[in-house]
């Protein structure tokens, strides 16, 4: 939650797409939102239905796309929701897809409305997300343009030809050039030129109101309100079915950003953004990144991309002997301002979660430095001991290195001279052999030794680092109170209590590495018990090994009946004389 929290602070409240994703970084919700601020975070403030708490019980990261508006984030939510195929969209999913306004290609062709896009099967406009809008428009176009209705030529007219919404082509020789000539002006009117069809139905609307026909000049009203909603233009989608990448860049600190929108079929399905340190221009370094990113078998080469107009485009199309264009214009010219305005965003997040980061890291040892008046300790290292009434007794050390967990650096120690009881014992112990091999080996030693005790850990652990290895490492004692939350950190010589604020980043990373010691110390002190759960009086015994006790136990079915059976009945179950005379001699005694 603490990466989410620190997320949800940088948020922008531009519209746009966003994903929640669980532990397995899979996507399991996509979203879209006006104001990705307020919306991302209703997910994880005040009270939820059943369905939404199951979500956000699953979201452990999540991560969003800035789009111009907020249809343009509705198209995109689908293109992302088909891509992901998201659990939790349930309704999205079942649902079909948006619909698009289809021109066929027939002899005598139709005006369709369909949710499938075939290439090749004729010229389609969309998608729409309006439905409402999209079929009404196509009611209008019906009325304008009068293409053939029915899927199968009749014999004889139909309605649609009395009322003036069709030439009759079952009945009547049509040429082609009539139709393509129709499907000219339907292109027109749905790729922009639709104002003049909009004066004349304002037009109408205005004499119909005159003439005090209310309803048909609310007709017409309601005609131009569809117009607008269809027309709406979006620039995340493109019409021309053309398989192409779009980049983007932005530059911080040292740091650029490329985002790659990959657009198949004229949609946006998916993108990638790429954060490095940059030591040349941006733009060679973009030159070059563009080279490596299809020169991998990761990426196939589209049809042709869309790079910034600061990039050699001639150079890149030698490089790539690709179509290389920079559009300045247009929705082509918007997929790349988008694109460059999701690499900033993306950079500018980038940047706050690592000064966040480096205030819990680094920043915390600083200011740990700071407060003991050590040099700030870069390498930390703290132990803990665990056991059961006294049983399977362990001791483990965890190592911080630059303020975050090392864990390569953990150890696990099963105690060889400690009493089950003895803590202190423990403590001297395990320190013993960790310090001694390190010196023997010559690794590096902690700046900072935290021992989980009061007083008492920290006067053994002194005497054993002083006073026999020599060493004089910084020792800080964890003190809890009976809540087992850190109370006091006790430091010195003798041993002190230094205040400490509980809100400081410092005080958060003593926290985070206690918890983490007491965490590995348990988890490895049940896998012992675990094992010793499975420890029988047969383990014991010369010349019974896991076979031949699986063997004892499947014949006679219980430990109590080995006990019982006599020499003779252990060597029918297969027993070698030796080993069933050692049995026997062994219950026995």
């Amino acid at each position: 939650m603490d990466l989410i929290r620190e997320k949800l602070k940088l948020l922008p409240t531009s519209p746009g797409c966003y994903l929640m994703k669980d532990r397995q970084g899979v996507v399991i919700y996509v979203g879209k939102a006006k104001n990705l601020s307020n919306r991302v975070r209703s997910y994880f403030t005040g009270s939820h239905d059943g369905k939404t708490q199951r979500l956000v019980q699953e979201i452990v990261d999540f991560e969003y796309i800035l789009t111009q508006s907020d249809l343009e984030a509705l198209v995109l939510e689908l293109n992302l929701i088909k891509r992901y195929d998201p659990k939790y969209n349930i309704m999205l999913k079942d649902d079909k897809s948006y619909p698009y306004i289809k021109i066929t290609n027939e002899r005598y062709p139709r005006l369709l409305i369909t949710r499938e896009v075939k290439r090749g099967k004729g010229k389609y406009f969309g998608p729409y997300p309006n439905a409402t809008a999209a079929q009404e428009t196509k009611k209008l176009l019906d009325r304008m343009y009068p293409f053939r209705k029915c899927r199968t030529l009749p014999k004889e007219v139909c309605l649609y030809y009395h009322i003036g919404q069709c030439l009759a082509p079952c009945v009547k020789d049509i040429p082609s050039s009539t139709y393509d000539e129709m499907a000219k002006e339907v292109t027109r009117f749905l790729r922009g030129g639709y104002k003049e069809t909009k004066q004349t139905i304002e037009q109408k609307m205005y004499d119909a109101s005159e003439q005090l026909d209310f309803e048909r000049a609310k007709e017409y009203r309601d005609q131009l309100a569809h117009i607008e909603a269809v027309m709406e233009r979006q620039s995340m989608t493109l019409n021309d079915f053309v398989d192409r990448d779009v980049f983007g860049y932005a530059t911080k600190n040292g740091h650029l950003c490329v985002q790659v929108f990959f657009v198949r079929q004229g949609k946006l399905i998916e993108r990638e953004a790429t954060i490095f340190p940059y030591y040349k221009e941006p733009e060679e370094e973009m030159l070059t990144f563009i080279g490596q990113f299809y020169a991998s078998k990761k990426h196939l080469k589209p049809q042709e991309i869309f790079v910034p107009l600061t990039l050699q485009k001639d150079v890149l199309e030698q490089l790539l002997d690709l179509r290389v264009l920079t559009p300045q214009r247009g929705k082509k010219a918007d997929l790349v301002k988008v694109a460059t305005q999701n690499a900033r965003a993306a950079l500018d997040e980038k940047e706050a979660l690592l000064e966040r980061k480096y205030e819990r890291t680094i920043g915390a040892c600083e200011e740990l430095g700071e407060l003991l008046h050590i040099e700030t300790p870069l390498r930390i290292e703290a132990f803990d001991n665990s056991h059961t009434y006294g049983s399977d007794p362990v001791s483990a050390m965890v190592q911080f290195v630059d303020g975050a967990p090392y864990k390569s650096g953990y150890r696990k120690y099963k105690l060889k001279e400690a009493g089950a009881h003895d803590d202190y014992g423990a403590m001297r112990e395990v320190m013993k052999r960790r310090y001694v091999r390190l010196l023997k080996e010559g690794g590096p030693l902690p700046d900072l030794i935290v021992v989980d005790g009061g007083k008492g850990q920290l006067e053994i652990a002194r005497e054993l680092l002083e006073d026999e290895l020599g060493l004089a490492i910084p020792l800080l004692g964890l003190a809890k109170d009976d809540r087992h939350s850190t109370n006091e950190l006790l430091y010195g010589d003798p041993p002190e209590m230094i205040p400490i604020s509980k809100r400081s980043e410092a005080f958060h990373l003593l926290t985070r590495i206690q918890e983490e010691v007491h965490r590995f110390a348990i988890t490895f002190h049940r896998e012992q018990r675990a094992k010793s759960a499975f420890v029988s009086t047969l383990d014991n015994i010369p010349g019974v090994g896991a076979k031949r006790k699986r063997q004892l136990l499947l014949h006679f079915g219980s430990i109590e009946a080995i006990e019982r059976a006599s020499f003779e009945a252990l060597q029918r179950a297969g027993m070698p004389k030796n080993v069933a005379q050692a049995i026997v001699a062994s219950f026995e005694k």
